[in-house]
């Protein structure tokens, strides 16, 4: 049962984080890239609205089902390149940041696959998924329903 329904939700809320979406999903960063940040921030977060959501979006984006039921063990497979050992590293530090911030040698990681501007949106995409993970927690949306938007 859902603590708080979209219904309930202050008129404008989802749509300016969802103005935040566009812009990320509309940037250069590559939107399977993007989806796996995504799938692996709802993961760490424990929000299973968001892992089913990101899931299908990351199936659909064309992800391999190896690597998907994998990447929540990324460092111990070899099916992750070393860019997207970067992100992933730079997503799980970032969403568990704690008094020592984000080290150097991860944020040095990704210079060599990204710009300062790429970074900033890595960094904002990263937590905006962790915004939504919070919320969805919260308000207990039911997973499982998330119906994948066919393009017009």
């Amino acid at each position: 049962m859902e603590r708080i329904g979209y219904q309930d939700i202050p008129v404008g809320m989802f749509e300016k984080l969802m103005s935040l979406e566009d812009m990320i999903n509309h940037s250069s960063l590559d939107l399977k890239m993007l989806e796996m940040i995504r799938l692996r921030v709802s993961q760490i977060n424990g929000c299973a609205y968001c892992v089913d959501m990101h899931y299908k979006e990351l199936k659909h984006a064309g992800e391999s089902e190896l690597r998907m039921y994998s990447l929540s063990v990324w460092k111990e497979t070899g099916y992750f390149s070393k860019k997207e050992q970067a992100v992933l590293d730079f997503t799980e530090k970032l969403t568990k940041v704690g008094e020592e911030g984000i080290p150097e040698n991860v944020f040095q990681s990704l210079t060599y696959y990204f710009d300062k501007k790429e970074i900033a949106l890595l960094t904002l995409a990263i937590a905006q998924i962790n915004t939504w993970t919070r919320l969805m927690r919260t308000f207990q949306f039911t997973p499982g329903n998330y119906l994948i938007k066919q393009e017009s």
